[in-house]
């Protein structure tokens, strides 16, 4: 191929449609510029043919249906599997009919398992993506390593602050590539936001704000038979034993503190995430949490948070607050003004504030345009992506310990993020945890 052309196009027809797309984000011309730049850049550099030995296979352990309308874990798995050189070659999901469906969905070829733990023996496997409900990460994930394989596993992470520090333990043990999925992470509106936030382009930051939306409400519901094609026992794994309702499956299984967090830790995953980037704070997090929260507490009736404000202090008496209410996104305030930056737009309230380019010596965040392709392009040279497994579970544990404050009452809480313990509060760190059921271990 030539050296004046990327992927068969002339290179100057395929900056100008770079630049483009990122100018179609409403990102500024001088930030799409460099966008653009760094995308044609690593596309040059990329491989274009694979030798036999240099394809990657993979696998998706909890694919999702599409009936259910909750289809994450089979999604992300076409999106890895759409680049050059990637093969989807086995499913896994405790439900029949979504197995089914999502071996349909590659054409009938990969292979049918019902227990993750076969899968995982598999030699010809080199990376899973994990897309089971948030209840089981930890321990597919941890698994998964402990077998040789990479990881892509959804946000939230983890359901707890304990099973995280253990599973980020794994992780640096094996040495394996993990990515969590984090996509914010991958777009170029929140890139820009956090690093304009970081080179002190408000000046000195003393508010972030993360809008997310609020819980369902609903129940009690009906106890039900279970489907003859789905494994309700193997479903619950480690969480507690409960009579089936539909309700707490699939795509409603969220809105059940036994497997989830509610929108605490599903949007709270996302944008406490990106506030955790723009702090400068992945690999550590708050200091003290306060918290008002309702929720039902009524039999078979969606028990997670519904309404909720969360005040996280940072050093520096940074407040990150972090509810269910405003526009959805992430608002950083400093002297200097805000910035808002969302999946839709970012704004903020001086133009300039985004069209000024940082200087030459600014500070540069990690860059990637692509959430999937950057976890195979990591694969292949065997480095670590946008959001390793440290961070994606440093993110979600501040989501817990908005859980943990509000199931305390509100209370003000004292957090070592060192130590990743509370300080002289048996209480708060005894929810660090959750009890498990049966032999199940991160």
């Amino acid at each position: 191929m030539s050296k004046n052309s990327v992927d068969g196009l002339p290179r100057r027809n395929f900056v100008a449609g770079s630049l483009a797309s990122f100018l179609a984000l409403g990102l500024p011309e001088w930030f799409a510029r460099e966008a653009a730049a760094a995308e044609q850049e690593r596309l040059s550099a990329s491989p274009k043919k694979f030798a036999a030995n240099d394809h990657i296979n993979i696998a998706c352990i909890g694919c999702g249906g599409s009936k259910a309308g909750f289809r994450q874990g089979i999604g992300d798995t076409h999106g890895i599997a759409g680049h050059p050189g990637v093969k989807c070659v086995a499913v896994c999901d405790v439900d029949a009919t979504h197995l089914e469906e999502a071996a349909a969905g590659f054409g009938g070829t990969p292979r049918k398992y019902s227990d993750f733990r076969e899968l995982l023996a598999q030699p010809d496997i080199d990376a899973v993506v994990i897309g089971t409900p948030d209840h089981w990460h930890a321990y597919v994930a941890s698994a998964a390593m402990k077998a040789g394989k990479d990881v892509y596993c959804e946000k939230p992470l983890t359901l707890t602050i304990d099973e995280g520090h253990k599973l980020v333990n794994v992780w640096k043990r094996t040495g394996r590539v993990f990515q969590t999925g984090s996509q914010q992470r991958s777009d170029s509106r929140f890139r820009l936001a956090c690093e304009l936030v970081r080179n002190k382009r408000l000046g000195k930051l003393s508010r972030v704000e993360a809008h997310l939306p609020g819980g369902a409400t609903g129940g009690p519901f009906p106890v039900l038979p279970v489907p003859q094609d789905f494994n309700w026992d193997f479903w619950l794994g480690p969480a507690p034993m409960a009579d089936y309702c539909k309700e707490r499956t699939h795509g409603s299984f969220r809105n059940w503190l036994e497997y989830s967090g509610g929108m605490m830790t599903d949007w709270g995953a996302h944008h406490n995430d990106i506030a955790q980037w723009g702090l400068g704070m992945d690999r550590s997090g708050p200091i003290a949490i306060e918290a008002i929260g309702t929720r039902n507490f009524g039999h078979n009736c969606y028990n997670a948070f519904q309404e909720f404000e969360v005040t996280y202090t940072y050093p520096d008496n940074i407040i990150l607050v972090s509810s269910n209410h405003g526009d959805n996104g992430v608002k950083f305030e400093g002297e200097k003004g805000w910035i808002f930056v969302s999946r839709e737009h970012i704004r903020a309230s001086d133009e300039d504030l985004l069209t000024d380019p940082l200087p030459s010596d600014a500070i540069r965040l990690y860059k990637s345009n692509d959430h999937h392709g950057n976890f195979i392009e990591c694969m292949r040279k065997r480095t670590q992506p946008i959001c390793d497994c440290e961070i994606g579970y440093r993110s979600v544990s501040v989501c817990h310990l908005g859980g943990i404050c509000m199931r305390l009452g509100g209370r003000r809480l004292e957090w070592d993020p060192a130590k990743e313990e509370f300080k002289n509060d048996k209480e708060a760190n005894a929810l660090r945890s959750r009890p498990i059921r049966g032999h199940w271990r991160v």
